[in-house]
């Protein structure tokens, strides 16, 4: 019986694994969020901080406080996050623009619901402008003593957060009419603006516990 020789073929392009790498963009985003996290932190230290050595002067202070019109401002900052979510998700089918009616909700693209995630954000920095101006009318000012400084500081900064959100709403809308096909560097784009979307409703939520709820 002759001995029958065997010769390893090479894998062929197609039957080679595939490697799957993360998407730069997004870990780069993720690690960039973690120096936000420190720097949060610190305004948080600050806030107690100023509190533990004022904790009278910050009850009497708190007492200016409209909560119920916070909540309402705070409802709407989370409710964008949902819609910022919906529009991640239809960036992740490729999905642009709405196939149906405006009022087809489930058949929006990502431009609707951003622009509806848009419209609730800049509700809320007018909302927080208007509350501003209420306390300014009521002797809280950032120099007027040490809860003005820890109150406008904290909220202050989130706010050029969530300023700063809005403008790359509109940047990432402004590049999907700009392109001519919907593409995967998009919908990353789609998705990194949600993590930071995300990002400053989380920290939202801890400032207003803090601040309007922490006695």
């Amino acid at each position: 019986m002759g001995l029958v020789s065997t010769t390893a073929l090479p894998l062929s392009p197609s039957s080679a694994p595939m490697i799957r790498r993360p998407n730069t963009v997004a870990v780069g985003t993720i690690v960039w969020l973690g120096s936000e996290v420190m720097f949060f932190a610190g305004l948080f230290a600050i806030y107690f901080t100023l509190r533990a050595m004022s904790g009278d002067l910050f009850a009497t202070e708190a007492e200016k406080l409209n909560v119920l019109f916070a909540t309402i401002n705070t409802m709407i900052l989370l409710a964008s996050s949902f819609t910022c979510q919906a529009g991640a998700n239809a960036a992740e089918h490729h999905q642009a623009r709405r196939t149906g009616g405006v009022l087809q909700f489930s058949k929006w693209g990502m431009i609707e619901w951003f622009y509806l995630t848009y419209a609730m954000g800049a509700t809320f920095v007018m909302l927080q402008v208007f509350e501003y101006i209420e306390l300014v009318h009521h002797g809280v000012t950032l120099s007027s003593n040490s809860y003005g400084s820890a109150f406008y500081l904290t909220t202050g900064f989130h706010g050029l957060h969530v300023s700063g959100g809005l403008f790359a709403f509109l940047f990432v809308i402004g590049r999907a009419y700009a392109v001519k096909r919907f593409t995967r560097k998009e919908a990353t784009s789609a998705h990194v603006i949600s993590y930071y979307w995300h990002f400053v409703d989380v920290v939202w939520i801890g400032l207003y516990l803090v601040i309007y709820w922490l006695k």
